[in-house]
């Protein structure tokens, strides 16, 4: 039988991140779809098999072909139930595919947003068509062609437009208590913002506005449902998170303060500096001395 060679994972990240698109066969190069940094970039996926989706605040339970849109700023995570399991990928960034900016942003689309129906069941006949659209784009990601993220970006919004014409899966479980739902998806996302891994891409979500905006609802909205299930505000959780994000950086690692403050998103290092003797009682660098 012949050995399926499985590209390294920062061969493919490296690639991804370059082009802002990758598309592949999932029965190919399944390996990538578990390793891509789901921060970064929106997913579509066409598969065939029986699944079951947690996508925010509900669980889709599928047996058969359908199209699923992952959006990077919501937390999900997939079971593949079946032995069987084959299908089709694309990741692209937000900025790859409203370059021109023809297009709002994807987190008010009803396929990607919150409260959005991200999962599709797809007939027979649209399986055929949509496959076609996929293989197209794997051959043609192999070519020199000048213009090749613009079909690229035309396949995509093709396949979109094809899915907004479909009717909504209906086959989903969703919670009762909405200010649990909401904080159990906020604590989600701000779990995802880390660990900060580069001191080159600082942390982007740093504010209760900044969650809220992500989640597309009201910032005080939010900060009502995560008080009310946590008894902390949403400010209270995210400062926390950065504190101990700081700290670990800090000892498990040689940056040196000013990049560990840009990292975490302060616009100075003596912001930085205060932050962290404000929280703590000591300053940075004497935390750093101490786990030496």
């Amino acid at each position: 039988m012949e050995n399926v060679r499985h590209r390294p994972v920062s061969e493919f990240n490296n690639e991804l991140k370059l082009k802002g698109f990758n598309v592949f066969q999932i029965e190919e190069d399944g390996h990538a779809t578990r390793v891509y940094s789901r921060k970064d970039f929106y997913k579509i996926c066409l598969t065939t098999g029986k699944s079951r989706v947690h996508y925010s605040d509900r669980s889709f339970e599928t047996d058969g072909t359908v199209l699923f849109f992952g959006n990077p700023h919501i937390p999900y995570s997939w079971e593949t139930l079946s032995t069987s399991y084959v299908g089709y990928t694309c990741l692209f960034s937000e900025e790859f595919l409203t370059v021109a900016e023809r297009t709002g942003s994807l987190q008010q689309s009803p396929l990607f947003r919150i409260g959005g129906t991200p999962v599709l069941n797809i007939s027979e006949k649209q399986r055929q068509f949509l496959n076609t659209l996929f293989q197209r784009m794997i051959e043609e990601q192999k070519t020199d062609y000048s213009y090749k993220d613009d079909l690229m970006r035309n396949y995509i919004n093709l396949i979109i437009h094809e899915a907004l014409k479909l009717q909504p899966s209906e086959n989903y479980n969703q919670q009762k208590n909405a200010a649990g739902r909401i904080t159990s998806v906020f604590l989600e996302l701000l779990e995802r913002q880390f660990p900060v891994e580069s001191a080159d891409r600082p942390l982007q979500l740093k504010t209760a506005q900044d969650y809220a905006t992500s989640l597309n609802m009201h910032v005080n909205y939010l900060n009502r449902a995560v008080k009310q299930i946590t008894g902390k505000p949403t400010t209270v959780h995210i400062t926390e998170r950065i504190l101990a994000e700081a700290k670990a950086l800090l000892q498990h690692t040689d940056w040196n303060i000013s990049e560990i403050a840009y990292a975490l998103g302060f616009e100075y290092p003596t912001y930085f500096n205060n932050f962290f003797k404000r929280m703590t009682g000591t300053n940075p660098r004497a935390l750093r001395m101490e786990a030496v």
